[in-house]
């Protein structure tokens, strides 16, 4: 297979996510695709197959494990096929379901993507989860920003989202990789999405990943559309609403994801973000 190497959500390749991806995995099976995964070392690879109708199956491997969608190596892929065959619109089949993406080319040679999730929706976080949660980041309830309570969310994959009321306690994340990791793979919960708000649309995120042997994600697609649709169903933010989404500065991979969350409590949510080869 033909590998190759992308840093999504950023146009500086020291910046954002690296994630590999496969344009074409035609007859690869899981062994195979998990042992490439864990070969490129990132937090995942996207393995496309080519369909007849245009689109693309689109699978995702962590250096461990299958997840069922990562929105990082999605906007990976759709910059990797935009090179390969220029910028439009592909429908992506993925184990979570439909996704739209589209590539863009900007003036200055940089490209963009942005995707549409499948429906989000959110669920309670029980007590006694989030108990657990904060027991293993070190953190106490008195953190938390009680404007945005501590849920479960999805738009593809399943992330719980705790806020917190000040940046500092934000960068100061240094929690129990093995406890978290438990706690996470019981419940299937992909990252757990930590966040700070700076302003009414502009946040601070951090995702420990310790289910994909990841100990933190510097960017993460799929919880920020699991985010936008969290604000939606709660009523958190004016609608529809541009959001702006920070991640990666304490990790030293600055990332900037650009979430739309439209008024429709049908529609996916978008998150869009720049991508750049990683040089060799």
């Amino acid at each position: 297979m033909d590998v190759l190497r992308y840093v999504a959500f950023s146009t500086d390749p020291a910046g954002g996510n690296r994630a590999g991806v496969v344009l074409d995995a035609t007859g690869a099976d899981d062994a195979a695709m998990l042992a490439v995964a864990a070969e490129v070392g990132y937090s995942e690879t996207a393995f496309a197959v080519p369909r007849a109708d245009g689109g693309l199956d689109v699978r995702y491997f962590s250096p461990l494990a299958e997840v069922s969608f990562c929105g990082h190596a999605t906007i990976a892929a759709a910059v990797a096929h935009a090179h390969a065959h220029g910028p439009g619109e592909l429908e992506l089949h993925t184990p979570a379901g439909l996704v739209r993406v589209a590539s863009f080319a900007a003036d200055d040679g940089t490209f963009s993507a942005e995707l549409v999730s499948v429906p989000p929706t959110s669920e309670p976080l029980s007590p006694e989860d989030l108990a657990a949660v904060l027991s293993a980041l070190g953190w106490a309830a008195a953190d938390l920003d009680p404007a945005l309570p501590p849920r479960v969310a999805y738009a593809g994959a399943w992330h719980p989202v705790i806020a917190v009321s000040t940046r500092q306690r934000l960068a100061a994340l240094d929690y129990d990789m093995a406890a978290l990791g438990d706690l996470m793979g019981r419940r299937g919960w992909t990252t757990v999405d930590l966040v700070w708000r700076e302003s009414e649309t502009v946040f601070h995120a951090r995702n420990p990943f310790p289910p994909g042997g990841v100990v933190e994600d510097p960017a993460t697609g799929a919880a920020a559309g699991a985010f936008g649709g969290y604000l939606r169903e709660l009523g958190l933010v004016p609608l529809p609403a541009t959001l702006t989404l920070h991640q990666g500065d304490d990790m030293g991979r600055p990332s900037l994801l650009t979430v739309g969350v439209s008024a429709d409590p049908a529609e996916g949510i978008r998150v869009r973000g720049a991508a750049v080869p990683i040089p060799d």
